[in-house]
C-alpha cells in the first residue's frame, strides 16, 4: 500500500451546520448527494452524515461523546496566523479546547473542536515549513 491519504471524511450530525461552519473559515465546497466535498491541497475533506458514514464503514454510530482518537492538523506559515485561525474558528462556532501556546518542538499551536467535536490542531512549526502549495515534507530526522 502506498503512503497516501486521498480523502478525510468527517461524520457530521447536521450537514448544513457543518458546511456553514467550514465556509465561515473560508473553505469552499460542493454538495453532491447530501455530501459536501472541500478541496484541501492534494486531498479532499468530506462532510457526510455520521449515521451514513458509520453504516458505510460497518460500525455503530453511537459513542459520540468524547475524544475519537484522531486530530486533524492545519499548519500555517506564520506564528501570528495560529491566533487568527483559532479566533476565526471560535467566531464560526468552534470550541477552542486549548489556546495557542509555545510547543516542545519550538513552534506555536492550539486546538479547536468543530461543531461535531472533530479536533483540529492549528500549528506554526518552523521545522515543517510549508511549500508554496501548502504541502509539507517530513524532514529527515536522522533516525532509521
Amino acid at each position: 500500500m502506498e503512503q497516501r491519504i486521498s480523502l478525510i471524511t468527517l461524520g457530521v450530525t447536521d450537514l448544513a451546520r457543518s458546511r456553514t461552519f467550514y465556509e465561515q473559515l473560508g473553505w469552499r465546497g460542493q454538495e453532491v448527494e447530501q455530501t459536501v466535498f472541500f478541496q484541501a491541497g492534494g486531498i479532499a475533506v468530506v462532510l457526510w452524515a455520521r449515521e451514513s458514514l458509520a453504516a458505510d464503514a460497518g460500525v455503530d454510530a453511537r459513542g459520540t461523546g468524547g475524544f475519537g482518537g484522531i486530530s486533524l492538523a492545519h499548519n500555517v506559515r506564520e506564528r501570528d496566523e495560529v491566533d487568527q485561525v483559532l479566533a476565526a474558528a471560535a467566531e464560526a462556532g468552534a470550541v477552542v479546547t486549548r489556546p495557542a501556546r509555545e510547543t516542545s518542538y519550538g513552534g506555536y499551536a492550539g486546538y479547536f473542536s468543530d461543531p461535531d467535536g472533530h479536533s483540529w490542531e492549528i500549528a506554526w512549526n518552523p521545522g515543517f515549513p510549508l511549500a508554496a502549495d501548502g504541502s509539507i515534507t517530513v524532514p529527515d530526522f536522522g533516525t532509521a
